[in-house]
């Protein structure tokens, strides 16, 4: 059973100093790059789908939080304010308040809609010492959030869009839900109090989960205190669950924040605002992928994508010209050689990396390289250039599978 703690401190992804403080991981290399290919693939899909990216301040004055409703809803979870001069500001626990006020910012006609508004930013949550845990349960959050303004004939099909987005990025992470959760209120006084804006908002997310196919189960107790949500819930090994990724329909915030836009009638009318989160916390995210692949991450997110074991001091040479022409072609390649060890030791060092090309003696005087693929398969022989062409692509497909046969 992997666990992401122990595996994360392993293999020099990120660890923790009491001095920064619990529930602050630090971001070791290696993990840096994975962080940073994640948030660039889920930059680039969001793009692709239309989204355009803005930055907001991790800050916000209290009054923000107080229009938004999470100071009266949410303030349990959010650090004390901190006084600055004759105002109180405080680290934000979501980015929704941000983007509304960037919406309300600019006016907006209805052929601008759906508008669709993404950030990956931090925000920040006083979680109890108890509770925290490696990656899964941080105060730092990095958010990969959005939010649609759109009118209301638009909402289901944007809402349909980012479940299909999230569908195809645990594709190309190699993960899967659990199961889908339509998260409903509960009893109690943290939600929001309007009984009709919430029948509309979760007769939209059954029309989305219907339409899409897709089976889920109603949770009551587990919705956002503005509106209900679909959380796509994954398990790590001891089948344990926690929400990676949400879509929410909201009435709440648009009405809080006074938003519109101007219908073709000439009038104000008030847009629909939907949350969605790809990957939810970066954090997290990461977590569940060391966990799904025991470091054995797919080619296009692995740290190291293709170590060069030359067999004795006569080839470093070859190996070193071999790194360098993979840099060049923007794979992630490291040269280990004798001074690390037998050939054996190596191979078992890079044992996670999904490429390991030897070159001996043989391979050198033919200007050949010998393939090790992570599964075990070990083609023939290939020229340097054909090797790096292959594992190139299947980088550039975000390919999960590790190696394609040769066309025939």
């Amino acid at each position: 059973m992997h666990d992401h703690r122990r595996l994360g401190r392993e293999l020099n992804l990120f660890d923790t100093d009491p001095l920064m403080g619990a529930g602050l991981p630090y971001w070791l290399p290696d993990g840096a790059i994975v962080r940073h290919t994640l948030e660039e693939y889920v930059r680039e899909a969001e793009q692709r789908a239309g989204y355009r990216h803005v930055y907001s301040p991790a800050l916000g004055k209290r009054e923000l939080y107080e229009i938004s409703g999470h100071w009266d809803h949410y303030s349990e979870d959010m650090f004390p304010p901190m006084d600055l001069g004759s105002e109180q500001v405080l680290l934000r626990p979501s980015l929704c308040p941000h983007h509304a006020l960037i919406y309300r910012s600019r006016s907006h006609s209805y052929r601008e809609l759906p508008l669709r508004m993404a950030e990956l930013g931090g925000m920040y949550r006083s979680e109890l010492s108890g509770v925290l845990g490696g990656l899964t349960r941080v105060r730092a959050i990095t958010l990969n959030d959005a939010h649609i303004f759109c009118t209301l004939e638009q909402a289901v099909e944007e809402a349909r869009a980012a479940l299909e987005l999230i569908g195809r990025a645990y594709a190309d992470l190699g993960i899967r839900a659990a199961r889908h959760r339509l998260s409903l209120p509960g009893e109690g006084g943290k939600y929001a109090a309007d009984p009709d804006l919430w029948r509309r908002a979760t007769a939209l997310l059954r029309e989305v989960l219907d339409g899409s196919g897709i089976p889920y189960e109603a949770a009551e107790g587990e919705a956002a205190f503005y509106g209900p949500k679909i959380d796509v819930q994954i398990a790590d090994p001891a089948g344990r669950e926690a929400t990676l990724s949400t879509v929410q329909i909201d009435f709440h915030q648009p009405e809080r924040f006074d938003l519109h836009y101007i219908g073709p009638d000439g009038a104000k009318h008030r847009p629909v605002m939907v949350h969605r989160s790809v990957i939810g916390s970066v954090e997290r995210a990461v977590a569940h992928l060391v966990e799904a692949h025991g470091g054995a991450f797919p080619p296009w997110l692995a740290p190291v994508q293709l170590v060069i074991l030359p067999v004795g001091d006569e080839q470093s040479e070859d190996a070193h010209a071999l790194a360098r022409r993979a840099h060049d072609l923007g794979l992630r390649a490291e040269v280990a050689g004798p001074e690390h060890g037998t050939l054996a030791a190596r191979v078992r060092e890079a044992r996670l990396v999904p490429y390991q090309a030897v070159i001996g003696e043989r391979e050198a005087a033919a200007g050949l390289v010998a393939l090790r693929v992570r599964d075990g398969h070990c083609p023939d022989p290939l020229p340097a250039a054909e090797l790096l062409r292959r594992i190139g692509d299947r980088v550039a497909a975000r390919a999960t599978g590790l190696w394609e046969p040769a066309a025939a």
